[in-house]
């Protein structure tokens, strides 16, 4: 998939049309996010099964795959590791969408091999941005290394940070924290798991230095008044949600 800058809050603009394909057993769902997703201009095709799924997949890999956990004679997780295990799949990103709400299930689904995870029942606009999401973490910045979220650009062939199209100093460790977010929009990340995926696991450092970083990042975005890009999340950590509303 190659793709330009994100030119649009909310939306990810790229040279070509996103392909999704929907694999799940209810033609209902397969219809709704076909219609949601033609909205925003990808091109969606759906499999009513795992069997079907491998064969649309070997006639035209999609960029991206929406895949049902609970499907008849091969589930989801079951889906997953077989792409997984091909060459010529195993680079496909798939977001899982299950009704399971354990943490045991929500492992076994990125253990599988998914790169994300939507809770049945879930809104047009949270696929979206999930969709978006996952396709910026397997190509951030496209041909020319930029990424966009909201009103935040980072050219990270400079690593050179925008907000609302003036440039600004960052420091480098909120620069990785920052494009540790835009990679990952929506999504809530607890400090244990930003020190894993931002200073790396094998740097011990207390979780409060996430506190800290996290302050002078939204002091850095307070200049342009988007401080509230980035959430609280009680009892858990922080989400990066780029929403000028």
């Amino acid at each position: 998939m190659h793709t330009s800058p994100n030119t649009k809050s909310g939306k990810f603009v790229t040279e070509k049309q996103i392909s999704v394909l929907v694999v799940d057993d209810e033609s209902s769902i397969r219809e709704m996010i076909r219609f949601a997703l033609g909205k925003s201009d990808m091109t969606v095709r759906g499999a009513a099964s795992g069997n079907e799924a491998l064969e649309k997949i070997s006639s035209q890999p999609p960029d991206i795959l929406l895949l049902d956990w609970m499907m008849p004679n091969m589930s989801g997780p079951q889906l997953a590791r077989r792409l997984r295990k091909d060459p010529l799949t195993k680079d496909i990103p798939i977001i899982m969408l299950t009704a399971k709400t354990s943490e045991d299930d929500k492992v076994t689904g990125l253990n599988s091999g998914a790169d994300d995870y939507i809770i049945k029942p879930f809104s047009p606009r949270e696929l979206i941005a999930r969709i978006n999401a996952v396709l910026r973490r397997f190509d951030p910045g496209g041909t020319d290394g930029k990424i966009t979220c909201g009103s935040v650009s980072i050219d990270t062939s400079s690593r050179q940070v925008f907000l609302a199209d003036k440039p600004t100093h960052i420091g480098p460790t909120e620069y990785r924290l920052l494009e540790f977010f835009m990679t990952h929009e929506n999504r809530a990340f607890s400090r244990a798991q930003l020190l894993d995926h931002v200073w790396g696991t094998n740097v011990y450092i207390e979780e409060r230095t996430v506190d800290v970083h996290i302050r002078r990042l939204r002091k850095i975005l307070d200049t342009a008044k988007l401080q509230h890009y980035i959430q609280t999340v009680r009892s858990h950590g922080y989400r990066f949600v780029a929403s000028d509303a």
